[in-house]
């Protein structure tokens, strides 16, 4: 759990200063559970520059609570988090300064989402959280007030766990947290865990990750885990510690995640390594009259296939189905001998490509149908779908026939912006199990929108 904190202060001397405005929203890696946000009657003058920067005055906060009065709603909002800020460091020392005048420790552990940028997006022009999140198309309202600040951070912070494939942020969190009682740890973690769409992650002791997966309803199937009598699941409840999530907002991205930090982490108890299911892909070529054929082949890395399947049972199915769909040859499909005519001409169903007396290019033409809806549309486009809030939707990105990545934009933002659409990805490898699941989506158009790139404006 986060509290993501942003203060305004009076200025002046160090350690001198008082805080004038508090904004604390509690975040729990997908959106808001609870919010503070006050001005505070500093009981000092605040610095004209700081007036001017702000619009906060001395006339705003006369009958404004002072910091004792809300302290006590600070320490509850934020016990049990680590406390997240842009700049943590002086927004904690501010806090600590002013528990420290009433005689009070105040330790949290801390964020900073300047660093985390740094490390997540490089090369960004600036870091100040104005420059930073207009760059990365996450809105900001009412700058250097702390609610506006705060709020921007906190979708500055969902933007870079989305991007954290290394897990550090986690990692750092869970480490800190104390291990919870046996007797109540299972029901505990469950209770963490939305019953929402996305990718859970079982960490252990040390916070390394044992077990990925998926699911369109992660609190059930966590629960599954920790309540089943299987070898696998007994071992899993025996090492896990802890539980994190991400939401994804739909399936496909779900189970793109999956694929892609089961490959990354390897974790022990994922026993089947996704990219080995896909074990046929379709090849394309050219016959040396000019037809052009299919045939099924053993899938192999570094080689593009129209399409890929996980068994020849699947593979055989679909291309008898799109033959007769597009009234191809069984014999230039390579689903029948190639030493005769196929048994579809001899019925009429075949146009006589087999026995070359259809033209090249009439039967060349069907064909290029067929592999265009078996492929990807075209070599570069966005995936649009939900996202994970009512005002968002994910993207994925195809770029030269590869998968590139997947993001997240706001309704309100345009999508077609490239530069903007490489920023916000989280970059995935374009593995042969990705552009497979990709394509059987697209495929059957579970896929709420496409945008093709090369004909955007």
């Amino acid at each position: 759990m986060y509290a993501v904190v942003d203060v305004e202060t009076t200025g002046g001397k160090y350690n001198e200063e008082g805080i004038t405005e508090i904004a604390i929203y509690k975040f729990d890696g997908s959106e808001i559970v609870d919010q503070f946000i006050s001005l505070v009657n500093p009981e000092r003058p605040i610095q004209p520059f700081v007036v001017q920067l702000t619009g906060i005055n001395e006339n705003m906060l006369r009958n404004a609570p002072k910091f004792y009065e809300v302290a006590k709603r600070v320490v509850e909002i934020t016990e049990d988090c680590t406390l997240v800020a842009h700049n943590a460091s002086f927004d904690y020392r501010m806090l600590c300064t002013e528990f420290n005048r009433l005689g009070f420790s105040y330790q949290r552990q801390t964020l900073c989402t300047v660093a985390l940028a740094k490390k997540l997006i490089p090369e960004q022009a600036s870091y100040k959280l104005g420059k930073l999140v207009r760059s990365l198309g996450i809105p900001l309202s009412d700058r250097h007030r702390a609610a506006g600040d705060a709020r921007a951070t906190v979708k500055l912070l969902k933007l870079l766990l989305d991007k954290d494939s290394e897990k550090t942020i986690v990692k750092q969190v869970l480490r800190t947290k104390e291990q919870d009682q046996v007797t109540r740890k299972f029901l505990h973690l469950v209770e963490q865990v939305k019953p929402v769409t996305g990718v859970y992650y079982l960490h252990n002791q040390q916070g390394d990750v044992i077990y990925i997966g998926k699911s369109t309803n992660m609190r059930k199937r966590v629960n599954q885990h920790f309540t089943g009598k299987s070898r696998k699941s007994l071992k899993i409840q025996l090492e896990t510690h802890s539980v994190s999530t991400e939401e994804t907002g739909n399936e496909l991205i779900a189970l793109l995640k999956e694929v892609d930090e089961i490959q990354l982490h390897k974790p022990k108890h994922n026993r089947v390594h996704k990219n080995d299911s896909i074990r046929f892909g379709l090849e394309e070529g050219v016959t040396s009259t000019g037809y052009r054929f299919l045939r099924i082949a053993h899938a192999q890395d570094n080689i593009r296939y129209v399409t890929t399947f996980k068994n020849l049972n699947n593979a055989r199915k679909l291309l008898y189905f799109f033959t007769q769909k597009y009234t191809l040859c069984l014999k230039l499909v390579g689903l029948e001998s190639p030493k005769k005519a196929c048994s579809y001409e001899q019925i009429n169903q075949c146009l006589g490509a087999c026995v070359e007396q259809e033209s090249v290019e009439s039967y060349n033409k069907r064909v290029k149908q067929c592999v265009d809806r078996l492929s990807f549309q075209s070599p570069n486009m966005l995936l649009i779908d939900k996202g994970r809030t009512h005002d968002e939707r994910s993207i994925i990105l195809i770029k030269d026939n590869e998968y590139k990545g997947f993001g997240y934009v706001n309704l309100n933002y345009q999508i077609t912006n490239i530069d903007m659409i490489n920023t916000i990805i989280a970059p995935m490898k374009n593995s042969r199990a990705a552009r497979h699941i990709i394509q059987q989506f697209v495929r059957k158009n579970k896929v709420k929108e496409i945008i093709h790139l090369d004909e955007a404006p």
